[in-house]
């Protein structure tokens, strides 16, 4: 069955070239001009993702997100944004969308952004028959370094005492920081574990996410724990 795609674009000849384009990309396509018929759709039929401008008449594409966020719709969003600031971007992140493309943009760079979010959408396949193994210890559960600990089966993760809210993909990053802690990753080797796709080195999605992170972690008086190592990429260390 072919992906499900709801994309609202208020530009008509954007929204028209995009919904040729994916069409002929083999996605199901429903395109609509607005926020308000944005949301009517998407309770109307849920897709499989989301393509939304951000600047939007009425009901934008900011406020569609935040809405479904709020009714715990989890799809995932692909913003469409002309606005290139880090703080937009940011707010783009806070209401809840799982990545941005910034215009004028490639198309084939939107079909690489869409097939990285179905993957981490797609349904975990089935587990086989279970096999009698002996139950790990409760420790085996948690994976721990400078002061974080994590457990990723519930996806809960702690800083000392305190629990750390995090989305989706800042759970993904901090947990791959953690595993390889002390070690400098890459921005490619990040960007592939988590995305599924390189953005190459124009992108800026990783430093978003990255400061969105240390946001949460940090602490007054604390040490640091994510340092950027110019020109390569990122470690996790106390101090």
């Amino acid at each position: 069955m072919p992906h499900t795609v709801l994309l609202a674009e208020d530009d008509r000849a954007i929204r028209n070239a995009l919904e040729r384009a994916l069409t002929l990309e083999g996605y199901r396509v429903t395109a609509v001009a607005d926020g308000v018929e944005a949301l009517a759709q998407a309770h109307r039929s849920r897709p499989d993702v989301l393509v939304l401008d951000v600047m939007m008449p009425g009901i934008d594409g900011l406020q569609v997100c935040r809405v479904l966020r709020a009714e715990g719709d989890r799809t995932p969003v692909l913003m469409l944004t002309a606005l290139v600031e880090t703080a937009d971007r940011i707010a783009g992140l806070d209401a809840g969308a799982d990545d941005y493309v910034v215009k004028p943009f490639d198309v084939e760079e939107v079909f690489a952004r869409l097939r990285a979010l179905l993957r981490r959408a797609a349904p975990v396949a089935p587990a086989p028959e279970p096999v009698e193994v002996p139950e790990p210890e409760p420790s085996g559960r948690f994976v721990a370094a400078a002061g974080l600990r994590m457990d990723p089966r519930a996806r809960r993760a702690w800083r000392g005492g305190r629990e750390l809210e995090l989305t989706r993909t800042e759970f993904e990053l901090l947990e791959l920081l953690i595993r390889h802690a002390g070690i400098v990753l890459d921005h490619s080797t990040i960007y592939d574990r988590i995305w599924g796709y390189d953005f190459g080195p124009g992108s800026k999605n990783l430093a978003v996410y990255v400061g969105y992170l240390r946001r949460k972690l940090d602490e007054p008086g604390a040490p640091q724990l994510i340092h950027t190592v110019r020109g390569v990429g990122y470690v996790l260390r106390e101090g």
